[in-house]
């Protein structure tokens, strides 16, 4: 909840603080690298925020965990900046780009997957919802009233790169695996 509150505060500022911290093409080529991480904490507006907050909290009803901060800390670190960098590189024709969502559907994608390592079977058709909900997105679209609500255009590309960050980081940091079965008392 506190990349929640964080990205409030940022909102506070304005559009001085969102455009200082935006992803913008130019300026990390520039040499600003820190957009390809703070990008993820502004927002279009206070709806743009309140969906991403909203989507925070069913991150934490669909898959809770308790990790150490310092996992939390890693996982926003590589799926953030990792989502970024594949904008960058593959999405030629983007110039900027703020928001929660793409980091989002990478933590979905690590949460769901953790919990199908660990024999979740509800968990398999959350995932399979997101993979259709990106491939939807990225073929058809967003829907109108969503980029409306919004203020501003869904980049699609953001939630493919954000779960396969997020399955990047899955694999090295081990996430994915069955967790042990607790010995059977003699």
């Amino acid at each position: 909840m506190a990349i929640v509150v964080l990205s409030a505060l940022l909102a506070l500022g304005g559009d001085p603080v969102t455009e200082w911290l935006r992803y913008d093409r130019v300026a990390v080529d520039g040499g600003q690298w820190w957009r390809l991480l703070t990008a993820n904490f502004v927002h279009l507006g206070w709806w743009h925020w309140f969906l991403n907050a909203l989507s925070v909290a069913l991150l934490v009803l669909l898959c809770p965990e308790r990790v150490a901060p310092k996992v939390w800390v890693a996982r926003l670190l590589v799926i953030g900046i990792g989502m970024s960098i594949c904008l960058h590189l593959f999405t030629q024709g983007l110039s900027y780009y703020v928001g929660l969502s793409g980091l989002l559907y990478g933590l979905f994608a690590l949460g769901f997957g953790r919990q199908i390592a660990a024999g979740d079977r509800f968990a398999i058709a959350c995932l399979a919802f997101l993979g259709a909900r990106i491939v939807w997105e990225l073929m058809i679209g967003a829907p109108a009233s969503e980029q409306a609500l919004i203020g501003g255009a869904v980049v699609a590309e953001s939630h493919l790169y954000g779960a396969f960050s997020a399955a990047i980081y899955g694999l090295a940091a081990g996430s994915f695996r069955r967790p042990p079965t607790p010995a059977a008392a003699p």
